[in-house]
């Protein structure tokens, strides 16, 4: 058969799970197994779309202009979220050029400089953290003490929004990030989250702050964005900002369930950064898939024709399982030499945040380790509970003790 008339794989269904620990998705596994190419219904939206889960066609996919975000965009693609109403003007659904000019306006606070400026203030902010729970004393829950409070209080420091508004902007991020609350209760906070935004970026014209709101009304104010690119912009980062308490939360339930893990990171700070680039590799960061593209023209991959204005997902979580590029790649191994994981992503919309998701995470591991060397689980493994209905993975609480 050659390479053009190669038949297209089944269609499979792929429900919503609500799947505890860092278990690897067992439908995403079965797909994986069946070919580098397949074809997935999810339980929203309508029809089929393309899934890739081989690294070298994740990359392809996510940084080739054949692929568009932008054509999203008024489909009803089959989706894991009953909610998704794409905006036209948000940089998740924007193609080069204008994501270029969109990322432009608030680069500056996500460089090197821009994310170290926080670092003393987020590891003063940690610290007091930990210095109340360890009065309190044991046992506590590190989700509530720790790990949801800290990077609330980064991403809003990042974001310029006052100290008073941040549990409000947290409650909206949770609902929108949950598909069990209904679409309407999603969508409210979706539109009362712009709203807010739309204040306070209105508010900061001509502003000098380096904080991202600021940099949004500066760049209002030069006729470098519209509002509405601005409004548009700032509420996928806030609520990007609160996924470190997902993944970190997966990251300490790995080392909490794996004593021998801790305790090397414990005795060996030195070996911490290349850890938690291989726990970011490994741990299930979402649950399905994320968001689709949309083919502008036919492209033949892996003998397989996908039609012009056919939906394509990549899997992240797969590419970071395959075997040719991280070899034994079910294994955690702290000493893997090569891990040019894609827990960030790749190309044009490779994840504005990383490096303040990296920073923070590091002071966490840094803090906890270093301050409860015998930090443990006060409950069984299978007794921490797990986020239900949620698109992003992670425990919903983790019980420890000291």
């Amino acid at each position: 058969m050659s390479e053009e008339t190669m038949a297209a794989p089944p269609v499979r269904h792929w429900p919503a799970l609500d799947l505890t620990g860092v278990d690897f998705d067992p439908v995403l596994s079965e797909l994986m197994r069946e070919g580098p190419i397949n074809r997935i219904q999810l339980p929203n939206g309508e029809g089929w779309a393309w899934l890739v889960t081989r690294y070298e066609d994740v990359r392809l996919v996510t940084n080739d202009p054949r692929f568009s975000r932008a054509e999203v965009i008024g489909r009803e693609v089959t989706r894991l979220a009953p909610h998704f109403i794409p905006q036209a003007s948000a940089m998740n659904f924007v193609d080069k050029p204008d994501h270029s000019r969109l990322r432009r306006a608030v680069n500056s606070a996500f460089t090197t400089r821009g994310i170290e400026r926080l670092r003393a203030n987020a590891q003063r902010t940690l610290e007091g953290m930990v210095d109340e729970m360890l009065r309190d004393g044991p046992p506590a829950d590190l989700i509530d003490r720790v790990l949801a409070p800290f990077p609330i209080t980064v991403i809003c420091e990042l974001m310029g929004v006052p100290a008073t508004d941040r549990h409000t902007l947290h409650t909206w991020t949770q609902a929108i990030l949950s598909s069990s609350q209904g679409a309407k209760v999603s969508e409210q906070a979706k539109v009362d989250m712009e709203a807010y935004f739309a204040k306070l970026i209105a508010e900061r014209r001509g502003a000098t702050g380096e904080d991202v709101t600021s940099l949004l009304g500066a760049a209002v104010g030069r006729g470098d964005i519209t509002e509405e690119e601005a409004m548009a912009l700032a509420g996928p980062i806030q609520i990007g900002g609160e996924a470190v308490t997902n993944n970190t939360g997966q990251m300490l339930y790995v080392l909490l369930t794996r004593p021998a893990l801790f305790d090397r990171l414990r005795d060996e700070p030195e070996l911490r950064p290349q850890a938690i680039d291989e726990l970011h590799r490994y741990i299930p960061h979402r649950n399905a898939v994320g968001l689709s593209r949309i083919a502008t023209e036919d492209v033949v991959l892996r003998g397989v024709r996908i039609s012009k204005g056919d939906p394509i997902y990549v899997s992240y979580l797969a590419a970071n399982r395959d075997p040719e590029v991280f070899p034994d790649p079910d294994r955690i191994d702290f000493e893997r030499g090569s891990n040019p994981h894609l827990a960030f992503g790749h190309g044009p919309h490779y994840c504005v945040g990383g490096m303040l998701a990296r920073m923070e995470q590091e002071l966490i591991v840094n803090t906890l380790l270093d301050r409860i060397p015998t930090l443990r689980l006060s409950v069984s493994e299978d007794e921490v509970p797990w986020r239900r209905g949620a698109l992003i993975r992670g425990p919903e609480a983790l019980p420890v003790t000291w």
